[in-house]
């Protein structure tokens, strides 16, 4: 890869996993209604750092280079303003001072203040005025880095509904003058929903990206997996639904190795290599598991996580537990029923039930109709039934739904089968 090559994928890891911080620590200091602001010292900062590594090479602590970089615009902001009252009352009189002023914005770029900022940005911008879905978008957009088209598949909407969503939060926080805060009691549960959903959807996005060249983001589970710890580590965000969601990320993860063979192509969890599987993830996903027997507490992530660890336990995809999935998917559904959870259920019902039920489960889900996994499920039944030309077109119509390579080469290989067999 060429040099230039090599620091537009710096850029662009940098901008995953740096930019929630430095977003949170600069609304902390500029205020939440002013995110854009801070948004844009952030981006003038990456766009910096790719003019000046392209001159003078990549410096040695790239991540400390953009917040030294960022803290500068920050200050050089600050001075040009001038409206110190307006724009930060928590830090008026301290940054009204040069003697003040920096050691003020370095203090917040400490590790530990900016993992504390990043958390109250995240509970901060799901704020209960703001609907939830637009919380969980604005999060995705502004912490996480995911763009506008990755967040529209991951609610399976389009990019103008996502637009929208992240322009009225935006305009909620403005109006309302919404503070960076950390609320306490009922509250705090209420938006605590909305956070681990964000890292729920960040995570999926990575394990399975919409990235036509990407299918495995291994960077976006990280960061999921690492904000999920602070979530878990925080007194007031410790609750069995928290570590629920880190042992379901730990039992995923731990497969992350072999989903891939070394041409890229994919591997059906049916045929992968479980001696690839990371063992000590799964032992800290059992390990999580243990811990949420907490009562009167139980979540979608009690039943995916206890969903995972079962295909985790399996020596092989035939002794899988499907009787037990299938039931924990039933419960999933009473708690979840979302078109995505039934076709899951519908899938296990396949291995547990039979082939004929889980196709009559699937056919009679609607909202699906473009999203290409429920056309590739009905493809596969209909090819174990052997109905090949009946799957060939289930298997064709999930093509069209697809931009990813990884998915269309195996795509494809299935529609070659139908005319083999």
């Amino acid at each position: 890869m060429s040099q230039q090559g090599n620091i537009y994928e710096l850029a662009d890891h940098l901008f995953r996993h740096e930019s929630g911080k430095m977003v949170s620590v600069l609304s902390r200091l500029l205020g939440l209604q002013n995110i854009e602001i801070a948004q844009d010292i952030v981006q003038d900062t990456l766009l910096q750092a790719m003019s000046t590594w392209g001159f003078n090479g990549i410096p040695d602590k790239p991540a400390a280079w953009l917040y030294r970089v960022a803290k500068n615009k920050a200050i050089d902001y600050l001075r040009r303003q001038r409206k110190f009252e307006e724009i930060s009352p928590q830090y008026a009189y301290l940054l009204q001072s040069e003697y003040t002023l920096s050691p003020t914005i370095n203090n917040l770029f400490l590790e530990n203040e900016m993992q504390d900022s990043q958390l109250r940005m995240m509970f901060a911008c799901c704020h209960p005025s703001i609907p939830e879905e637009s919380q969980v978008a604005l999060v995705l957009k502004t912490l996480c880095g995911l763009s506008v088209n990755e967040i529209s598949n991951a609610f399976l909407t389009n990019d103008e509904t996502i637009n929208k969503r992240i322009y009225r939060a935006k305009e909620k926080i403005r109006q309302e003058n919404i503070e960076l805060d950390v609320p306490q009691g009922n509250e705090l549960q209420t938006r605590l929903n909305s956070v681990l959903k964000s890292l729920y959807l960040l995570f999926n996005e990575g394990y399975h990206s919409s990235n036509p060249n990407q299918l495995i983001r291994e960077d976006l589970c990280h960061e999921a997996m690492r904000l999920c710890y602070l979530i878990i580590e925080h007194p007031l965000t410790s609750r069995p639904r928290s570590k629920a969601l880190l042992s379901l990320m730990c039992f995923q993860a731990s497969r992350l190795n072999a989903r891939l063979d070394d041409k890229g192509h994919i591997i059906l969890l049916k045929y992968q290599d479980r001696s690839k599987w990371f063992l000590p993830l799964i032992q800290k996903g059992f390990d999580y598991l243990d811990e949420i027997t907490e009562p009167f507490e139980v979540s979608s992530y009690h039943f995916e996580a206890a969903i995972a660890s079962l295909h985790a336990a399996a020596p092989s995809f035939e002794q899988t537990d499907w009787k037990s999935i299938h039931q924990l998917y039933i419960l999933l559904y009473q708690v979840q029923p979302s078109p995505v959870v039934a076709m899951n259920k519908a899938i296990a019902s396949a291995y547990a039930v039979g082939r004929q039920q889980a196709l009559a489960e699937l056919r009679a889900i609607s909202g699906l109709e473009n999203y290409y996994l429920y056309h590739t499920s009905i493809g596969e039944i209909c090819y174990d039934l052997h109905d090949r030309a009946e799957a060939k077109k289930y298997f064709e119509k999930a093509l069209q739904l697809t931009s990813s390579q990884q998915e269309q080469q195996l795509l494809k290989n299935k529609i070659l089968s139908c005319l083999e067999s």
